[in-house]
């Protein structure tokens, strides 16, 4: 299973940590874990490259564990549009993890840690 938290302040959605592997497949051959690293690279690249953001990102080369942070997400850490961006960014990925948990609960756990 995969677990995915979280972390917001005051409601604000700044980044998450992936840990564990989901176990839908056999290794390369995994649709939920292709998914979520799919979808986490998304967030990191939008959040770096087209919004001009610093993340700070890890991925643990044995685990496969994965840490974001943005802390321009954050009111008062950027302009007010960047920090909109990148706070609805992972908010929204966020609602799309929530999403397949319909379908894919065994393999997912999804929460919210306020920090």
């Amino acid at each position: 299973m995969t677990r995915i938290v979280f972390y917001c302040r005051r409601g604000v959605y700044y980044g998450f940590r992936e840990t564990g592997h989901a176990g839908f497949g056999d290794a390369g051959q995994d649709v939920v874990c292709a998914a979520l690293s799919a979808m986490t690279m998304l967030v990191v690249n939008t959040l770096e490259v087209v919004h001009g953001l610093d993340v700070a990102y890890t991925v643990e080369e044995k685990t496969t564990n994965v840490t974001v942070i943005c802390e321009s997400a954050l009111p008062g850490s950027a302009d007010e549009k960047k920090q909109y961006a990148a706070a609805s960014l992972i908010y929204g990925y966020y609602l799309q993890l929530v999403s397949l948990l319909e379908d894919y609960y065994d393999y997912l756990e999804v929460e919210t840690e306020e920090r």
